[in-house]
């Protein structure tokens, strides 16, 4: 039976959401509705997208530290603060340090350190910021659980890593673990 007149409307394509490792490619949506996937091309333009997303967090990353090493750098020669190579956090007189008294007495030790000028923190803070947020972003397209933009985030890492991780700093007692931020 056919039906003269009558249109045939087609369902648009709804986002797949599997909360389970999987493979699709095609209409997968990517964090938000509007990054849905319709075709091959769409899928390999995100999967590059997400790796550049990758490298730029361990960019960021870097320059974070490389800033914050800069900021101490000026904030010691200003403040005439020893070196932390000397293994002294105090300056070098007779009298025994903060640290050491309080660790003798059960007392906390003083924090000792060099206030920072606003400007500076506001910087620091809203780089902290955008790296938290790529972070989280990242932690969100993981959770798609589909294997290929799973290796697109790794493969960013992993790619941002060897070309912005080639030095090692021995000061830096800091270090980054598997922590999304």
């Amino acid at each position: 039976m056919e039906h003269i007149g009558h249109q045939v409307h087609e369902m648009p394509a709804m986002c797949a959401m599997n909360m389970l490792w999987n493979t699709q490619i095609i209409n997968t949506c990517i964090v938000f509705r509007s990054w849905h996937v319709h075709t091959h091309a769409q899928f390999v333009a995100s999967c590059v997208a997400i790796v550049l997303l990758g490298v730029l967090y361990e960019y960021l990353r870097v320059f974070q530290q490389r800033v914050d090493r800069r900021i101490a750098a000026k904030l010691q020669k200003r403040e005439r603060v020893p070196s932390p190579l000397s293994g002294r956090s105090t300056p070098e007189r007779g009298g025994r340090s903060d640290e050491v008294v309080g660790l003798l007495n059960g007392r906390r030790a003083r924090n000792i350190g060099v206030s920072v000028p606003v400007h500076i923190r506001m910087l620091r803070a809203a780089l902290y910021g955008a790296s938290v947020f790529l972070s989280f972003f990242l932690m969100l397209v993981f959770m798609t659980y589909n294997a290929y933009l799973i290796l697109a985030v790794v493969a960013g890492a992993a790619i941002g890593h060897y070309i912005f991780g080639g030095y090692i700093d021995f000061d830096s007692t800091g270090g980054k673990g598997m922590a999304c931020h």
